[in-house]
């Protein structure tokens, strides 16, 4: 399993990081919450740009990323433009969303690029290149708001997601039952034990929280907290998720 570094953050080894969105509408409540997060446990700053009143306007989304790349010093920062196909927040052609992501990447502010892989189209995929050229990470995505896919569909996405190269793969889905959350936990271990050479990222959303904790004995590198408002339902207050992961982890030592 290779690891990936996000400046000093390393996914893939030892207790989940925590990923913590930032879905400001303004630069200024962007910078704000940046400067929140700066009393707060976390290990990575999620950009989700679709919130951004000015994107997908190339000059002034990356105006505001420079600054929030100094706001936020060292930590790392994940791109992510979540398109209204995966649940985001604003409509984009896969074309233009693919152009942003490769000059967010060019720009050097941020660590790693969220890629719809699967929902992009040849946009999204051939963006890749640029992505990896510019010396960002790409975490391949993949959301379903609606259902959960059976086991073997989790497995195909994830793995079609590592064999277009992404760095790390990243699937979300949503429960209609224990059941659905027990399938996704299933399809996250066995990716993890038989198929990943990369870090792995899954989370049952909603009433599926129990995914968020439990990633560091399933295989997943990355989970999602919340300060203040949330980018997807079921984030754990992210001071709060550190402490859970904290004591799981101390108990997985000691079992």
């Amino acid at each position: 399993m290779k690891t990936v570094k996000l400046r000093g953050v390393e996914l893939g080894a030892g207790i989940p990081k925590i990923a913590v969105p930032i879905v400001a509408k303004t630069t200024e409540g962007i910078l704000d919450k940046a400067r929140e997060l700066k009393y707060c446990r976390f290990d990575v700053a999620e950009w989700r740009a679709d919130y951004y009143e000015d994107a997908p306007d190339a000059d002034r989304t990356l105006s505001t990323l420079r600054r929030l790349r100094a706001a936020l010093g060292e930590t790392p920062i994940l791109f992510a433009f979540r398109t209204n196909r995966e649940g985001g927040a604003r409509e984009i052609t896969p074309e233009a969303c693919a152009a942003l992501n490769i000059a967010v990447a060019r720009s050097g502010d941020a660590d790693a690029v969220d890629v719809e892989l699967l929902s992009g189209g040849d946009a999204a995929r051939a963006s890749l290149d640029a992505i990896h050229a510019s010396g960002a990470a790409v975490v391949g995505s993949n959301h379903d708001f609606d259902r959960t896919p059976d086991k073997a569909e989790l497995l195909r996405r994830l793995c079609a997601m590592q064999d277009m190269g992404a760095d790390i793969l990243k699937i979300a889905v949503m429960p209609r039952s224990p059941a659905d959350v027990v399938t996704l936990l299933d399809a996250t271990q066995e990716m993890y034990a038989r198929c990943a050479d990369r870090p792995i990222v899954t989370m049952s959303m909603g009433k599926g929280v129990v995914s968020r904790l439990c990633g560091e004995y399933f295989g997943s590198a990355l989970t999602f907290g919340a300060v203040g408002e949330l980018s997807a339902p079921g984030q754990i207050p992210a001071d709060r998720l550190a402490e859970m992961l904290a004591i799981l982890h101390r108990a997985l030592e000691t079992a």
